[in-house]
């Protein structure tokens, strides 16, 4: 018995840990995340159950409280309101304490009424899942030591350990602390690949960000969500139903005027927009600038390239004036980061019709077209042909 009933070699205990942990990570992300706190699949009851007892049984979480929390954070991202934001409380703190940071946020009671709402409320949440969480961890070490003898009982600590440190710890916190961006949401928001297959797909962050309803994470050809993965293979044998996924703008050459439908594809996947403007005119400009550039301007170029594709809103006094000065020494920088702006601005200002976005846009093309600068003009002809990739067929749950 002090082997427990499976006697595995060492290498054993580890995979089965990591297979375990693994189906949890699986919860969090298909059903807390993506279905839950996000609406962009349902799933069918029996998948939905079985994540909700899984989730009670291996971290006694209860779905309205993560729900709660993740809604705020995304509705709060990066404010004094955010309740595990590095940026305002500290990388180390977020690190070191983000399990007390969700329980401090979970026993505020206007959080859970303001976030918490459509979450499970059936006999089951009410009287096991909500009032005893302690109860699923217990049976779940009883589990442990009865399959695994002695060593079940580390295997469950680090069980117990795993959602803390990966997602409280290294998304909520590296997360929105270091890697790299595909987009520039209002958040520090990043992707943290190498560590995909340990934390479901949550390690695309700033994809997530960037659209919080999509139930695709992965926007790169080479980023792999396995999230995704066990949602299609749901979706396929009709036990999930995606609902949103994030738009997949295309490109049309034979396209020379900007229509309506161009106008919908811009505002809909504007940060697909300001993604291609960044690549495809700000750096090249920069790069030509840099070239040309004297010892005294090289530097604070260079250190002024991730300030110029920034959203304005994570733009401090201190580096708007950096960013003045820079731009003060080359004229043809100044230009695309000023179209960058007025290109924001045509979508974010308020229209009394689509054919009155649509003539703004068309004014700003030409305009564009008219300072001269090559990365522009390319820039405006793609534009045109702008349009959006005609949405997946939904497969029925």
């Amino acid at each position: 018995m002090f082997n427990g009933l499976i006697d595995l070699p060492w290498w054993g205990y580890i995979l089965a840990l990591l297979g375990l942990t693994h189906i949890t990570i699986a919860s969090v992300t298909i059903f807390l995340h993506r279905a839950q706190a996000h609406r962009a699949l349902d799933l069918h009851p029996v998948v939905s159950h079985f994540f909700r007892f899984w989730l009670w049984l291996t971290t006694g979480m209860v779905t309205k409280e993560w729900v709660a929390i993740h809604r705020k954070h995304h509705a709060k991202v990066e404010t004094p309101d955010d309740p595990h934001s590095p940026q305002v409380l500290g990388i180390g703190k977020v690190m070191r304490e983000g399990a007390e940071l969700y329980r401090a946020a979970v026993a505020d009671e206007s959080i859970m009424e303001k976030y918490g709402k459509g979450t499970p409320d059936d006999w089951l949440e009410r009287h096991v899942y909500s009032r005893h969480n302690v109860l699923g961890v217990s049976l779940l070490l009883i589990a442990y030591v009865a399959l695994f003898g002695a060593i079940g009982l580390s295997m469950w600590a680090i069980h117990m350990i795993w959602i803390p440190f990966w997602a409280a710890g290294v998304i909520n916190g590296l997360g929105h602390y270091l890697g790299y961006r595909n987009f520039e949401p209002r958040d520090g928001s990043t992707n943290l690949t190498p560590v995909g297959i340990l934390i479901g797909g949550e390690e695309l962050h700033n994809n997530h960000h960037a659209f919080p309803s999509s139930a695709r994470f992965s926007m790169k050809r080479w980023e792999f969500d396995i999230g995704w993965m066990y949602i299609r293979l749901m979706q396929a044998v009709g036990l999930a139903k995606v609902k949103k996924v994030a738009p997949q703008p295309v490109h049309d050459a034979d396209k020379v005027h900007i229509d309506l439908e161009t106008v919908r594809a811009i505002v809909v996947a504007r940060l697909h927009v300001l993604s291609y403007y960044a690549r495809h005119v700000i750096v090249p400009v920069l790069r030509e600038e840099l070239a040309r550039a004297d010892a005294s301007c090289h530097r604070a170029l260079k250190k002024t390239r991730r300030l110029l594709v920034r959203d304005e809103s994570r733009i401090t006094p201190k580096a708007q004036q950096h960013i003045e000065q820079t731009l003060e020494k080359t004229s043809t920088l100044r230009v695309v980061y000023e179209y960058r702006k007025r290109l924001q601005d045509v979508w974010n200002r308020s229209y009394s019709s689509q054919e009155k976005l649509t003539q703004a846009l068309q004014e700003w093309c030409r305009q564009a077209e008219a300072t001269g600068v090559k990365a522009l003009q390319d820039f405006v002809r793609h534009l045109r042909g702008f349009s959006l990739a005609p949405a997946p067929a939904p497969v029925a749950a």
